[in-house]
């Protein structure tokens, strides 16, 4: 091969001392070695004495074991976190045995497609290092370091991420530290081989490389981006975990999530020694602290009940996600097995809302006895339940899910809005959280199969002595006749119907008229002193 760069000084110095006589000596610029070690090239030497073309493809960083070596475990780690990336990805809709999050979980698999996406960067420009690639990757890694002293400092935050979440955050941090040793060391070992193969360094690049380390760089400027909006998030959890809960939180489920409740008021008992009962809420469609607890305050207040308790469902509120799946059934075994660790047995009246009113319907149907009251507002029927079970909305909770780490939501209306650590935990931000998504989502995967089964099951085993009151929204009765004869049908949920009511102008959330309000509480007395 004969090189383009012609005879340097050095090359024309090795050329021929003359000796006596005129004879000459030939002198080698590069012997080859003798054995194999780290400068081993994968392709044989140049049979020609002096230097190699820049552009010989024997001028690689690939001839050093070193940088070989690198590239193989670059992509034995690629393939570990795939496997680990798939088996968060599952652990969304299923849950393996272990690796329950009382989190959301989509910061896990946050974490997961980040190490995924600089390992495969890695992989892509592996030949191409670039300073700003470097430079970038190191501040990545100081964000993720930043994020896991947030996740290890704040105890909540902690104790919701698990062993998952910090084992995530922590193998990104280690990934992007490996990124930034493998841009260093091919960048050394490009110059090592330049300067022995060609005698310089190259510092020319060529259109193609230039491609390459713009859109390596590009790529590393928007997961550096990622980085930022996950850190702000947790800044936002962090400053959220400072708000304490008004209620208790006790474990369920074998200690492995918590469920938080809240009772207020006193119990009293009558002349032949009996308990008034209390009233046990179930909220809608959101926190019961961000809605319903209007209702329950005022009742309270006006004497209309002398006691009320509420338990937030797996992640709305301040209690954690449940393990997936989970249905109505399951939820009415956790609310019993909380319900018996405050101390708190009834007897109840159940006054539930919306979807809430299928979870009352099946905790009244397996603790039939302690319930003396059913008080149904706007309640969902059993048969619309494929509404919230449709593909489509799963599909949009799951890629909201997916996304709300960043908070692009949340971390604005902080910003630009002011709204508070209240606003997020239970008040009109509260549907931004992944907890919050968490919990729609799993309600959208079994709404119309176990908890349908669930509910369907709860009809033919209420006990029909159970005084029941039912108030309906005019708005909905007007608007969708399917909703009325639906409303109708659940009249006959047991055999003491003691109302049925259609508030005029109320929207779904009865209470938010004052009629409304008006109206459920004197149901609510009614039931009370009835029981």
């Amino acid at each position: 091969m004969v090189s383009l760069w012609g005879k340097n000084d050095d090359e024309q110095a090795d050329e021929v001392v003359s000796n006596n006589g005129g004879s000459s000596t030939h002198r080698e610029a590069h012997p080859r070695p003798s054995s194999v070690d780290e400068r081993t090239r994968l392709l044989p030497p140049p049979s020609r004495e002096g230097y190699l073309s820049p552009d010989d493809p024997a001028v690689s960083p690939y001839n050093l074991w070193s940088v070989r070596f690198t590239r193989y475990f670059t992509v034995l780690f690629a393939i570990i976190n795939f496997l680990w990336w798939t088996l968060l990805l599952v652990s969304i809709f299923v849950s393996p045995p272990g690796l329950h999050s009382r989190g959301s979980g989509f910061f896990d698999f946050s974490y997961s497609t980040l190490s995924m996406g600089l390992l495969l960067l890695v992989l892509l420009f592996f030949s191409t290092p670039s300073t700003a690639s470097q430079i970038t990757a190191l501040v990545i890694a100081v964000i993720l370091l930043i994020d896991m002293i947030i996740i290890l400092a704040v105890p909540k935050i902690r104790m919701e991420e698990g062993w998952v979440g910090i084992a995530s955050c922590v193998w990104a941090l280690l990934v992007s530290l490996w990124a930034i040793s493998t841009e260093r060391l091919v960048t050394w070992g490009k110059r090592e081989e330049e300067e022995r193969l060609t005698g310089r360094e190259e510092s020319r690049r060529t259109l193609r490389e230039w491609c390459s380390v713009l859109t390596a760089t590009i790529i590393l400027v928007v997961i550096a981006v990622v980085a930022v909006l996950l850190s702000a998030t947790l800044i936002l959890r962090a400053r959220d975990a400072s708000l304490a809960a008004p209620g208790e939180r006790y474990f369920v489920d074998g200690d492995k999530y918590q469920i938080h409740i809240f009772c207020e008021g006193n119990t009293t008992t009558d002349s032949k020694g009996k308990k008034s009962p209390t009233v046990l809420f179930e909220a809608g469609y959101g926190p019961f602290a961000g809605g319903m607890n209007i209702i329950a305050e005022n009742a309270l207040a006006n004497g209309s009940i002398s006691r009320y308790c509420y338990a937030d469902r797996p992640g709305l509120g301040w209690s954690d996600n449940a393990p997936s799946p989970f249905s109505a059934g399951n939820a009415a075994v956790v609310l019993s097995e909380a319900l018996a660790r405050a101390g708190e047995n009834g007897p109840w009246i159940l006054a539930s809302q919306g979807i809430g009113s299928i979870y009352s319907r099946v905790f009244s149907s397996r603790n039939g006895r302690d319930v003396k009251g059913l008080l149904l507002i706007d309640p969902l029927h059993e048969d619309l339940l494929y509404k919230i079970a449709s593909p489509g909305r799963g599909f949009l909770l799951w890629a909201w899910g997916i996304i709300s780490p960043l908070g692009l939501d949340r971390n604005l209306a902080a910003i630009l809005k002011g709204r508070t650590r209240e606003d997020r935990v239970y008040g009109r931000s509260a549907y931004q959280g992944g907890k919050f998504i968490k919990n729609k989502l799993q309600e959208s995967l079994v709404a119309d199969s176990l908890t349908k089964n669930e509910v369907s099951s709860a009809r033919h085993i209420q006990i029909q002595k159970t005084p029941l009151s039912i108030i309906s929204s005019g708005i909905n009765v007007r608007k969708d006749s399917h909703w009325e004869k639906k409303q109708r049908d659940l009249t006959h949920l047991t055999k003491n119907l003691v109302s049925w009511d259609i508030v005029n102008k109320a929207p779904s959330e009865v209470w938010q008229t004052f009629e409304g309000r008006q109206m459920i509480e004197k149901r609510l007395k009614e039931l009370v002193k009835g029981a």
